[in-house]
């Protein structure tokens, strides 16, 4: 108790004054984001240490070794899910945390979710009475999906995870990628996550390569960020969803890098940077359906966007 009777507060730091693209993010990620992405802020970008995210992504954990709790904002309710479940993988390994028995728990939720094929659906059944956004069906019999198991079957082998479900799910992503024509970005940008950590080096660039031509014989990156009109939105998708160069190349050392120009790189950059909004965040470009996921959301969407500029060197702080 205080002095005068009335609890003490906790003491607070005060919101950074500073106007760089970093201070002006901290702000919004301080005011708004949940405990998980402020862990993620401060391990990126103020030397925090990677415990207190991991204890931060355990409160999503469930039993089955899957994650649910809405980690991934679209997909509401406590059922363990592969999109939650792939987005504390990217978690785990972005601070280096990406092993050990915590991962051997991850691998055999995801085999007991996996189709007949050895793949992961998008969304499991279970999700069945929870909010979930209208474009994310959930269907009794769910195919086996590229979106839900390329990034993690990326993941899993860049950190060097061997476990027994890797191996059809490898074959699928192969299958998958290898045979994509007429697509979507967040499909391309799935194959790539995949492609971009497989074992066969010469033949991911070769699917990588393929990938890349249908990207541009397509216009499913914007070249030209002064001429959006001149790209399509892929249907279903929300207006001004594009997608841009760094959308499929969020590091130089990705794959998809070499389907564009040092110019069309650099616009693609530039424009990522005029997309942080007066309030320090930036914006979620897919379709919104209620407020607590587009917040939920932007702060992810917010770490994200600095850690590309950051790899490719542009200025933040």
């Amino acid at each position: 108790m205080a002095e005068n009777g009335a609890s003490a507060l906790p003491t607070t730091p005060p919101p950074p004054t500073g106007r760089s693209p970093l201070a002006r993010a901290e702000h919004f990620v301080w005011l708004t984001a949940r405990v998980l992405e402020q862990r993620l802020f401060a391990h990126h970008f103020r030397d925090g240490d990677a415990g207190p995210v991991e204890t931060a992504l355990d409160a999503y954990r469930n039993e089955d070794g899957g994650y649910g709790h809405a980690l991934e904002p679209d997909l509401r309710g406590p059922v363990s899910q592969p999109l939650h479940t792939a987005r504390a993988l990217r978690v785990l390994d972005s601070v280096g945390r990406c092993g050990g028995q915590r991962v051997e728990r991850i691998c055999r939720y995801l085999t007991s979710v996996s189709t007949r094929d050895g793949a992961l659906p998008a969304v499991h059944p279970g999700q069945r009475g929870y909010p979930a956004a209208p474009f994310v069906p959930v269907v009794d019999d769910p195919p086996g999906e590229l979106l839900a198991t390329g990034p993690v079957v990326g993941l899993l082998h860049r950190n060097d995870v061997w476990h027994a479900w890797l191996f059809r799910a490898t074959d699928f992503c192969w299958q998958a990628a290898e045979s994509l024509e007429t697509s979507h970005p967040y499909e391309i940008e799935a194959a790539v996550a995949f492609l971009d950590s497989a074992p066969d080096r010469p033949r991911a660039e070769a699917a990588a390569d393929r990938l890349g031509r249908l990207v541009r014989r397509q216009r499913l990156a914007v070249l030209d960020p002064d001429d959006l009109d001149a790209y399509p939105v892929s249907p279903g998708y929300a207006p001004g969803g594009h997608h841009f160069p760094h959308d499929y190349a969020g590091h130089p050392r990705s794959l998809a890098r070499a389907w564009f120009t040092d110019d069309e790189m650099a616009r693609s950059l530039d424009f990522l940077v005029s997309e942080q909004r007066e309030d320090g965040g930036w914006p979620v470009r897919w379709r919104q359906w209620a407020p607590a996921p587009a917040l939920e959301a932007r702060s992810g969407v917010t770490v994200e966007a600095l850690r590309t500029l950051r790899a490719y060197g542009r200025p933040i702080d």
